[in-house]
């Protein structure tokens, strides 16, 4: 979809006094009396609603009830990290992007590992949200979809840019901290009101909408539900967004626990939402519900408030909603609740108080604010992470000579949740402020493209949509002349050298209008495929050419008026083009590395191509051109300085074993080159530490992205056995620490720690804990506190971290809760959870976990192992069954204590009729009976299956061994 961009006034100090809107005149009703409990004032404005009213209200645009002075409400503006954009009512939904104080992607504030920081963060976000508001009420809400707690499990996730950390502790921890500064400070008012995205274990684009997340029970509950728990438990979000996915096989649109678990962490009602266009996934790709009326009956029962849906077009909600009622789906009492969740966050933020609340007098002067340019500057420091600087090869000494070279040197780039950058300081920019001599090259190639046929070249002819390219040139000139950059997977950009802008395809015909790369579709992406007679074809390779309704034509052709257009499925039928290299950016980058006393070379990803919403990544690693000019720079000049700009980790080992001297930040804003320049030139001594796994390569990941298991997959810091590149936590500083020996007492682990370099610097110290013995499989190690301390050259500080035994607490499979077990648990504190300084230990008495009693009716989806089986609904509604797919799919339970049991019992869902083996301590082990499982019809209609068993004694490890696909609820052996 196209943003278009906002004027906003001239920055200002951080909160001017502004004239606020018409007071409401009317009737003196009780919900406006601010003194009332928050449950009675919504409970009498539910009241005075009519069901019409209501029903309005469950949609993403809450229309004004002028009858009882109620304005417009709309739910959801975007602000990741910083008010990026939201939906313009009055032009059709259009989308209106914001140009505020942009901060680092999420990645890069977590890596400063900084919640005081971060919380600063979203206080300046917050009160840009309300400046913008103050502007614009119908353009921009103050509900805030932000921020996105989803895990950071998989590196290849295409939307790893949104989220923090790959540890649920590290990012409860930042998400707390974003969440309260957003909320702001009063204790009855919020400022703004933020959401949780995306609930729950949502970590692939790719059928995104259709692919179920199979979760089993405790990394459902130690892992992915603790990201949300933390911030919801701590009041730091009004609500989460459900995602698109299945969880376990039911959509996460209709997952039980938006009505219960995310209701009851926390003080106040929730309002939670639906992701765009969601609710119609249950009658369309998912096919849960047979009408939309069931399908928002469902929505609303189980737990969501506003459905976000048809933009700005509330009707067929409604409709959907109306007949859900007239057939006994819904009770008025339903809407009655939901409405009454969407009002909570209305009144708390001060819309029907007489006076506004505490925030209402906030004005557009705090955008973009003095005060927040510079807090972005120090975010953006304290999120770099230096990852090698073999022979202090940094900092750099001010004066001399840089060559500052690479693709990411001149430019700055946003992503899709992002603002409009209002200014740019890029490397460039920050290095010419320190160096006495600055050469720069993007090392881009310059290359034009001559079309075989006609002889002519490709040209830009303007720079709007009418403007189409042509290959009508006879001559090379700037508009002939186009710069290309290799972003990886084959993907390139083409801009052209006369206008500045991308060639692009907007539906026909091709342009050169777009100042980045950008768009839902992307559609400044190409592939120069070459043929065997060393001419080239054009393949257009915008996101859209992924669609099932693009044509099948996605090689350009030349007409006969010479215009580039979409005309061939192939290469064969494609026009063919030589590529002409007007300059090569590698030699013209090496030059450049040759005469400078330092090279800086900037290299890393553009956040809408390959990686981003809808589109994961294939592969880990930068840029073919990229990297070949990374070493064509380390051969010219051995003093090279790579600074990679990612959205995610690479794998740049390469670089790691021949580069001198790396430093990583995310797209980090405006002030992303002053931030580069600081730390390469030791003014900010970095001090930020990876939040994820850093691999070697692709092989050290599951090859499925959809394996969610991290337990039985080894994912992750806390169960990988590899050997990364970068472990998780891991970042390096100009000077140097010592920790001295840890005591434990009271919950507490007290040490000092010690800057025994020449330089003031933060340390970021890590606590770990390993468990000795346990039941189950548990983590190599696992976060459990960390504080990043500043310390003076030659000071010692005394460090405490809280450890309590509830700290230690975990999943019990048999009993269905979370247990302490007896066990030493070891306490490992260091830099990054493979550099370890001190270890301690700590004995618990808490509880040993008893054999299984699989006498009593015992849920299915309890396992402890399993092979094939996925995890899907018992019912639309509750409920978790285990499914085989195939024969010889098993379930197993460990330590079951067998003696007496004569018979197996289970309840049992089949299309087809099939078999359950019993059998023990292996699935090919001894065979003690076998349950015939009868045809149900339907996957949700159970029956009994039953089998006598063999008689055995002692513990076993029992496995079921399924004979075909079936569904297993619960089971018991008596």
């Amino acid at each position: 979809m196209r943003r278009r961009s906002l004027a906003v006034l001239a920055a200002a100090i951080l909160i001017a006094p502004t004239v606020p809107s018409a007071a409401y005149a009317g009737p003196d009703y009780p919900f406006r009396d601010p003194h009332l409990p928050l449950a009675q004032r919504v409970d009498d404005l539910v009241g005075r609603l009519t069901l019409d009213e209501k029903i309005s209200m469950l949609h993403q645009y809450q229309p004004a009830v002028p009858r009882l002075g109620i304005k417009l409400f709309k739910a959801g503006t975007e602000a990741l990290h910083g008010v990026a954009w939201s939906n313009d009512i009055d032009h059709g939904a259009s989308v209106v992007q914001a140009d505020g104080t942009t901060f680092a992607q999420p990645p890069g504030l977590a890596s400063t590992w900084n919640p005081d920081l971060i919380k600063r963060v979203g206080d300046a976000v917050g009160t840009e949200a309300r400046g913008f508001n103050a502007e614009n009420p119908r353009v921009f809400g103050l509900n805030l979809w932000a921020p996105v707690v989803n895990l950071l499990r998989d590196p290849r996730w295409g939307r790893n840019e949104e989220g923090y950390s790959e540890d649920p502790l590290l990012t409860g921890a930042i998400a707390t901290a974003y969440g309260k500064g957003l909320e702001g400070f009063d204790p009855d008012h919020l400022k703004t009101a933020p959401t949780l995205k995306h609930y729950l274990a949502y970590n692939n684009e790719a059928g995104r909408d259709v692919t179920s997340s199979n979760v089993p029970q405790r990394v459902l509950n130690e892992y992915d539900r603790q990201a949300f728990r933390t911030p919801l438990e701590n009041d730091a979000a009004t609500g989460v967004m459900a995602s698109y996915n299945l969880i376990n096989g039911r959509p996460a649109t209709v997952d039980p626990d938006l009505a219960t678990l995310t209701r009851n962490w926390g003080t106040y009602p929730k309002f939670n939402v639906s992701d765009a266009y969601a609710p119609y996934n249950l009658t369309g790709s998912q096919k849960y519900f047979a009408t939309q009326a069931e399908a928002n009956a469902a929505v609303i029962k189980q737990g969501l408030d506003s459905f976000t849906v048809d933009d700005a077009n509330g009707t067929p909600t409604i409709t959907a909603i109306k007949q859900a009622l007239a057939q006994g789906l819904l009770t008025e009492s339903d809407i009655d609740q939901a409405v009454g969740h969407a009002l909570s966050i209305r009144f708390r933020l001060g819309e029907f108080d007489p006076d506004g609340g505490p925030y209402a007098r906030i004005s557009p002067s705090v955008i973009n604010s003095p005060e927040h340019r510079q807090l972005a500057r120090e975010t953006a420091n304290q999120a770099m992470v230096l990852l090698k600087n073999d022979r202090n090869a940094l900092p750099l000494k001010s004066g001399g000579s840089v060559a500052v070279v690479g693709p990411l040197s001149g430019t700055l780039y946003s992503d899709w949740y992002a603002g409009k950058l209002p200014y740019q300081v890029t490397a460039v920019d920050g290095i010419k402020e320190r160096a006495k001599t600055v050469t720069t090259s993007d090392g881009e190639d310059r290359i034009a493209l001559k079309d075989v046929t006609s002889g002519r070249y490709v040209t830009a002819t303007g720079t709007t949509d009418a403007d189409a390219v042509s290959a009508t040139a006879e001559t090379a000139t700037d508009a002939t002349q186009f710069d290309a950059v290799d972003w990886g997977q084959d993907i390139l950009t083409l801009r052209n050298v006369a206008n500045g802008k991308y060639l692009g395809y907007n539906g026909g015909p091709f342009i050169t209008r777009d100042d980045q790369p950008s768009g839902w579709f992307v559609q400044q992406q190409f592939k120069l495929e070459p043929q065997p007679d060393d001419t080239f074809a054009l393949r257009y390779a915008g996101y859209d050419t992924l669609e099932s309704w693009f044509p099948a034509t996605k090689y350009v052709t030349v007409g006969a008026d010479g215009r580039l257009t979409l005309g061939s499925p192939d290469a064969a039928g494609a026009a063919h083009f030589t590529r002409e290299v007007v300059r090569s950016g590698i030699d013209e980058a090496v030059a450049a590395a040759k005469k400078a006393d330092t090279a800086v070379v900037v290299v890393g990803s553009q956040p809408f191509i390959n990686g981003r919403e809808a589109h994961d990544r294939t592969s880990m690693a930068l840029g073919t051109g990229q990297e070949a000019l990374v070493r064509a720079v380390r051969a010219a000049n051995p003093h090279t300085i790579v600074v990679l700009q990612t959205s995610y980790p690479d794998t740049i080992t390469w670089e790691q074993q021949h580069v001198p001297g790396i430093v990583w930040t995310t797209h980090a804003g405006a002030e992303t080159g002053h931030a580069i320049a600081d730390v390469l030139y030791g003014s900010a001594n970095p001090a930020g530490r990876l939040t994820q796994t850093w691999y070697r390569s692709t092989d050290q990941l599951p090859p499925d992205l959809d394996d969610y298991d991290i337990i039985s997959s080894g994912q992750t810091y806390m169960y990988s056995k590899q050997t990364p590149l970068y472990p998780f936590g891991y970042g390096l500083s100009y000077t140097s620490f010592r920790y001295g020996v840890p005591s434990v007492a009271n919950g507490k682990v007290t040490l000092q720690v010690t800057n025994t370099g020449g330089r003031d610097g933060d340390e970021v110290v890590q606590l770990y804990t390993h468990q000795r013995t346990s039941r189950d499989t548990t983590a190599v190690k696992q976060l459990r506190a960390f504080q990043r301390v500043h310390l003076k050259a030659g000071q010692t500080r005394t460090v405490t971290l809280k450890l309590s035994p509830a700290d230690l607490a975990r999943w019990d499979v048999t009993r269905g809760r979370w247990v302490i077990e007896s066990s030493v648990y070891d306490i490992l504190i260091g830099s990054s959870s493979s550099d370890i300084r001190q270890r301690t230990s700590l004995k618990v008495h808490g509880e040993t976990i008893p054999a299984r009693d699989l006498s009593r009716e015992t849920r299915a989806e309890s396992f402890d192992r399993y092979a094939g089986t996925k995890l899907l609904d018992e019912t639309k509604s509750s409920g978790t069954v285990a499914r085989a797919t195939k024969p010889g799919d098993w379930i197993a339970f460990r330590d079951v204590d067998l003696r007496g049991a004569t018979s197996f019992t289970g309840r049992t869902a089949a299309l087809s009729a099939g078999t359950i083996q019993i059998r023990l301590d292996s699935p090919t082990g001894k065979l003690i009976g076998t349950a015939s499982v009868a045809a149900t019809g339907d996957v949700y209609r159970y029956a009994t299956s039953t089998a006598p068993l063999t008689r055995v004694s002692g513990r076993h490890e029992v496995y079921l061994v399924f004979g075909s696909a079936l569904r297993l609820s619960t089971f018991s052996i008596r």
